[in-house]
């Protein structure tokens, strides 16, 4: 073989390794363009579902709130019942010692008129008939 040969064979080995190289390069770059380009499209559909989620969080938000003030709430109106219930007990309490000095008042009465116990109007009916005037 001629040394022209073997250059030849040399400079044709280095320009494939060189083209190769080329191509590698080339579709290395082209590869990292798409990746680039890809990547930029997902972080721009983050960008609009990051507004989306923000409203999600601000409606939970919103909503949590007024559950609370439906709480605060409906523990006042507990409170209130409460303190409503206790006074009906005290007015019951009331009125019973009322009814029961009414009664002795009744009882006081009928024991001084002696009209007031016939048997046809016994004790309880007078009252009723009393308590009607």
């Amino acid at each position: 073989m001629a040394t022209s040969s073997i250059v030849l064979i040399v400079v044709i080995v280095i320009a494939a390794i060189l083209l190769v190289a080329a191509i590698v390069w080339v579709a290395r770059n082209k590869r990292n363009q798409h990746r680039h380009v890809a990547a930029e499209e997902i972080r721009e559909a983050a960008r609009d579902e990051t507004l989306q989620v923000r409203q999600r969080e601000a409606r939970a938000d919103e909503t949590a709130a007024r559950a609370r003030a439906a709480r605060a709430e409906s523990d006042v109106k507990a409170a209130q019942a409460s303190g409503l219930q206790q006074q009906a007990v005290a007015y019951r309490s009331e009125a019973a010692t009322s009814r029961e000095q009414l009664n002795e008042q009744w009882d006081r009465a009928d024991t001084m008129d002696p009209a007031s116990q016939t048997p046809e109007t016994p004790r309880t009916a007078d009252r009723r008939e009393h308590q009607g005037h």
